[in-house]
Parts: C-alpha cells; sequence; structure tokens
C-alpha cells in the first residue's frame, strides 16, 4: 500500500504552482476538494486521514464520494464536476510517478464529467445589495472589516478566492483607489474603485491594526481570511439585512452572488458585454455571455427591431349547438 500523504504534498506544494504554474486560488481550490475527499473516504474506511493509502481511493470510493457531494451537501453538477476535476488531476499526476497505480488512475479518469443545466444566474436587485452592505455594524471593529469586504466582493466582482487571497500590498488608495486582483489562469487585472468603497476601506484600515498575516482581511485569530469564514460572514449578514428587504429570503445567496450581481449591474449600466467580460477577468466572451440570457434589456431591444408578422382577419361564429352536440356523443 502507498502512503497518500507524501505524493499528495508534492502535487499541492510542488507540482501545481512550481511545474504547473498555477495560482494560489486553484491550488487552494484542490485542496480543498481533497479535503473534503479524504473526509469522505476515513469516515467511509474507518480509518484516519493520514493512513490513507492510494490504493484505497479506486474510481467506486470516487463515484461515491461524488454523490456524497450532490444529495448530502447539496452540491450542483458544476461543483461535482469541478471536484471531480482536481481529483483526474492528481491521477494525472501519478500516472508517471507510480506505474503500479497506472490502472486505478486510467479507471478514474474514465469517469465522466455531469452534464449541468444552463440555468439563469440569480443576482441581487439594487435594493437588496444596498441592505446587505448596509448591515454590518460600523461601531464594531469588525462590523467595519466587513463592511469593506461586502463592498470590495460586491463592487470587483471578486470570486471568494480572489477577495480572501488579497494582500495590503494590492490596495492602492493614493491618487486614485485601485485594487490589483490575481484572479484564474493567473490573469491579472487592476480595478478603480468607487469612492464609497475607499472610504470603506480606509475605515478599516484604521482600526486593522499589525496582525501577524499579510492579509487586507485578517479573521479574529489575526490570520488570512478563509474562504469558509468568508461565506460566513455573508450568511450572518444576509440575515440580518432581511428585516429591512424581505425579499432576500426567496434567494440563495453565496459568495458567488455578489460577483453575479456586479456583472449584471455593470451589464445594464453599459450595454456592453466586453466591458463585463474585461471587469470579471473572463478569458474569452463566452464565460460572459451567460449574463446576457439574465437580462431581458437585450431581447426587448431584439424584440422590438423585428417587424411582427400580421394577423388574418375574420369573424367570430359560435358553432351550431346541434352539431356541438353530435360531436359530444361520438
Amino acid at each position: 500500500m502507498t502512503p497518500l500523504g507524501p505524493h499528495l504534498t508534492l502535487f499541492l506544494c510542488e507540482y501545481l504552482p512550481k511545474q504547473r504554474a498555477m495560482s494560489a486560488q486553484t491550488s487552494d481550490t484542490y485542496a480543498y476538494a481533497f479535503q473534503l475527499l479524504i473526509c469522505f473516504a476515513a469516515r467511509r474506511l474507518k480509518t484516519t486521514p493520514s493512513a490513507l493509502a492510494i490504493e484505497q481511493l479506486d474510481a467506486t470510493l470516487v463515484l461515491a464520494f461524488l454523490e456524497h457531494l450532490e444529495k448530502e451537501r447539496g452540491n450542483c453538477a458544476r461543483t461535482r464536476n469541478s471536484r471531480l476535476a482536481a481529483i483526474k488531476t492528481f491521477f494525472r499526476f501519478l500516472e508517471y510517478r507510480l506505474p503500479s497505480c497506472l490502472e486505478q488512475a486510467l479507471r478514474i479518469r474514465a469517469i465522466p464529467v455531469k452534464k449541468t443545466d444552463e440555468v439563469i444566474i440569480g443576482y441581487l436587485t439594487r435594493e437588496e445589495i444596498q441592505a446587505l452592505l448596509d448591515a454590518p455594524d460600523p461601531s464594531l471593529r469588525y462590523g467595519l472589516r466587513d463592511r469593506a469586504m461586502l463592498h470590495l466582493a460586491f463592487v470587483g466582482g471578486l470570486r471568494v478566492s480572489e477577495l480572501v487571497g488579497l494582500s495590503l500590498a494590492d490596495l492602492v488608495l493614493h491618487p486614485q483607489p485601485t485594487v490589483h486582483v490575481i484572479g484564474k489562469g493567473r490573469r491579472e487585472r487592476v480595478l478603480p474603485l468607487w469612492k464609497e468603497t475607499a472610504t470603506a476601506l480606509r475605515d478599516w484600515l484604521k482600526v486593522r491594526g499589525e496582525p501577524k498575516t499579510t492579509a487586507l482581511f485578517p479573521n479574529l485569530r489575526g490570520d488570512a481570511m478563509t474562504r469558509s469564514g468568508f461565506e460566513y460572514t455573508l450568511d450572518k449578514h444576509v440575515r440580518a439585512a432581511l428585516a429591512k428587504q424581505p425579499s432576500l429570503a426567496k434567494k440563495r445567496i453565496s459568495p458567488h452572488s455578489l460577483r453575479h450581481s456586479c456583472a449584471m449591474h455593470t451589464l445594464q449600466a453599459t450595454g456592453d458585454i466586453r466591458k463585463v467580460a474585461l471587469w470579471l477577468g473572463h478569458a474569452s466572451l463566452q464565460s460572459t455571455e451567460v449574463y446576457l440570457r439574465a437580462d431581458p434589456t437585450e431581447k426587448l431591444e431584439a424584440l422590438a427591431s423585428l417587424v411582427p408578422p400580421t394577423l388574418r382577419h375574420g369573424h367570430f361564429r359560435p358553432p351550431d349547438k346541434l352539431l356541438a352536440m353530435l360531436r359530444g356523443q361520438g
């Protein structure tokens, strides 16, 4: 049996960042996928995570894990496919290092991705966004932090990994407030900030202090904020904002909802899908077209430009009562 730990450490700490030059956000996403897989495998096999062997992560267990994600964790097919992609990349990495696991790797890599529905994306209205941004208490230290985080997440259309990965050096407040973001595929972008967002960030920096991390948004222990930490913070303020905007209760709100909301508001303000793609850091317009499907404005403009077909005029004649009775008897 081959211990899993050393190979997984080499994969995450050497192969992904150094040989593949993947971003820290991608490495974190892969690490989280394996955190879920290993915890699931340890419970299923009644062992400890550090005692797991590579041979125990066979195709049957991986399939059971994917089913667990959907049925017990409530993940959508897209998230399932993302976790599967991380697992497949790891076993592709193992093929050349452990020839004894070649057949096992091929079986796992043969697991098909699940087709996903192209659903209409959900986003928050201007009133709902305002209620959420007003939810943190600015009289508290971490209320100022949360307000700055929510403002920046919405205004920048940031992925949660981009938000929690920001350092103090990424923020420039003079002369023009901007934030430097490294996104998917190591694509960098510099985003200007609203005056209100810059004010929220200045208020936070005044009370931030000097924790041990250089992260822009540390947690209560002084470490960098995690993805789950921001999810918890967002959920807390969504519940607080319900009193002002009850419509929030009808929506499933995640950190990505703020990114979607930024994209939709940008599209409605500019009418230019290319500007939305540039703002969000998309590699191609194909990724951004999902917002066109959710915005009725484009469809109304297309409808207005078409010449509607004419209707043939006629006169309604009520059916003959005798024939109607006979047809009813047939």
